[in-house]
């Protein structure tokens, strides 16, 4: 059986473009490249996405910390990784015009296309607004070549009027993300497993009880959790997938921006003000 092809050609580019990678938006876009694309790419991670149900892709951990921290903000309404700055030829002209070298497949030596981490589009004062965004640590900033290429990126993205910009380590907030990372899995409910058999006109109404027995100040979440669960005769861990749930829906104002999510301390929780639900997390 002959082996997989992992160099760039041109024709392999057009048969990308075919298979409409690098197009659609939402649950239709298709990322520019794969984790079978990269395979040297050391920490790659595949997720399915909670605002946006399909599978994304990203090649870092700190691709995917950031991603849990757009996903979580209010006002980003879609996120598109691993997006190809196309055409080619543009990115091309670029690096002739600076007189550096355009990136190239070690195998073959094809120009490749490359790439922007993150193209999110968020929704400012009434308007969507598109931000282009390249995750990197920063010691990958010392490298010169390393910047020639960011150069190139970055000219792509101001001909495009765009808003471009690099994150690094330094502009996640690893904690948030983190916290983040914790919930996310609750934001449908019906998928968590704990609540087979039960409507949504009933899981609502936990919802509602729920919320009414957390707010308050000094309350020890696993402790209300825990009795909830034998009042209701609940399976055990169900009334803290609902906290979950209310907290990665912003429906409980809960601070997962500078505290552990804190489930056997004492904390101050209430409802979140509809202020703070559309201003969210600022996106950097």
């Amino acid at each position: 059986m002959p082996k997989r092809q992992r160099g760039m050609t041109k024709n392999k580019i057009e048969r990308w473009l075919k298979e409409g990678r690098g197009q659609g938006i939402g649950v239709d876009y298709k990322p520019w490249l794969t984790v079978q694309d990269v395979p040297s790419a050391g920490r790659s991670h595949r997720e399915i996405g909670i605002k946006t149900p399909r599978q994304f892709t990203f090649f870092s951990d700190l691709e995917n910390r950031y991603f849990h921290i757009l996903e979580y903000s209010a006002s980003v309404i879609d996120i598109r990784e691993q997006y190809p700055l196309l055409p080619i030829e543009e990115t091309i002209f670029i690096a002739d015009d600076l007189g550096i070298k355009h990136p190239t497949d070690p195998t073959t030596g094809e120009n490749v296309v490359m790439t922007t981490s993150f193209l999110i589009t968020i929704t400012q004062n009434g308007q969507n607004r598109l931000l282009a965004r390249t995750v990197k640590s920063s010691s990958e900033l010392d490298s010169k070549r390393k910047i020639e290429k960011l150069e190139i990126e970055r000219r792509y993205w101001e001909k495009q009027g765009v808003d471009w910009g690099i994150v690094t380590e330094y502009e996640i907030n690893r904690l948030l993300a983190d916290n983040i990372k914790a919930i996310r899995n609750y934001y449908d409910l019906k998928i968590c497993g704990l609540f087979e058999g039960i409507s949504d006109r009933q899981i609502q109404s936990y919802l509602s009880q729920l919320t009414r027995e957390l707010c308050g100040d000094l309350v020890v979440v696993r402790n209300i959790c825990c009795r909830f669960d034998e009042k209701n005769g609940l399976e055990p861990g169900s009334a803290l997938a609902l906290y979950k749930h209310l907290a990665v829906t912003r429906q409980l104002d809960v601070n997962i921006i500078n505290e552990p999510l804190e489930l056997a301390k004492p904390v101050t929780i209430k409802l979140l003000e509809y202020k703070k639900v559309q201003t969210g997390v600022e996106i950097i």
